[in-house]
């Protein structure tokens, strides 16, 4: 491949995307977070949301909302989120 087609400082740049979670030490931070998790799996995304979220993909302590979104999304139909929010639980 051509060199004109490289970038320098292209290695581990991602696009960017706003995650809309609030402050850290909001009590609702956690749900947003697995909520943010999940819409990123859905696209694709899992590391920026990882980057934003400050949790991991598998997050104990974002299990108990996942739960919640999984039910959530069986119950509306969502096979996509259905599908990343068991693969969150494994």
């Amino acid at each position: 491949m051509s060199m004109a087609f490289l970038r320098d400082d292209a290695e581990g740049e991602m696009p960017r995307r706003h995650y809309d979670l609030p402050a850290k030490d909001d009590p609702d931070y956690d749900r947003a977070a697995a909520r943010a998790m999940l819409e990123a799996a859905r696209v694709g995304e899992t590391q920026l949301a990882e980057r934003a979220t400050g949790y991991y993909w598998g997050e104990p302590a974002l299990r108990p909302y996942v739960d919640v979104i999984l039910a959530e999304a069986a119950q509306a139909g969502d096979d996509r989120l259905e599908q990343v929010a068991r693969r969150f639980l494994r």
